[in-house]
């Protein structure tokens, strides 16, 4: 994998715009319990993969990809409790799980391309 930072992937491109969309959807928000939640998960996705990126050790950006992974799936799964409690529009959580579906994918591949590599 040849990249000279994290911002260069774009699976930490996408992870921060999905940070920045679930900020934009939950801003009027009043269940600040859930809102709270989900904002920690959406930023947790990329900070975890740059936080990897930035250290000098393959072993650990696999580490750190696998805590963003976790992140992924539980944004996804706090956008399922949300739409069904209408905190959020059905076709926001279609948005959502889709793009996360997608990150998620993203980092198993850079995993095994690391692992590759190693």
């Amino acid at each position: 994998m040849t990249y000279r930072s994290f911002e260069d992937l774009e699976v930490w491109q996408r992870a921060c715009r999905v940070a920045v969309r679930v900020y934009e959807v939950l801003q009027s928000c009043k269940d600040y319990g859930l809102k709270d939640q989900m904002t920690r998960s959406a930023v947790s996705i990329g900070s975890n993969i740059a936080e990897g990126a930035e250290r000098d050790s393959t072993a650990e950006f696999i580490r750190f990809l696998h805590v963003a992974k976790g992140s992924a799936a539980e944004l996804r799964t706090q956008a399922y409790i949300a739409s069904r409690v209408k905190m959020i529009p059905k076709p926001v959580e279609r948005e959502l799980v889709d793009e996360l579906k997608s990150i998620s994918s993203m980092i198993h591949g850079l995993v095994n391309s690391l692992k590759r590599k190693t």
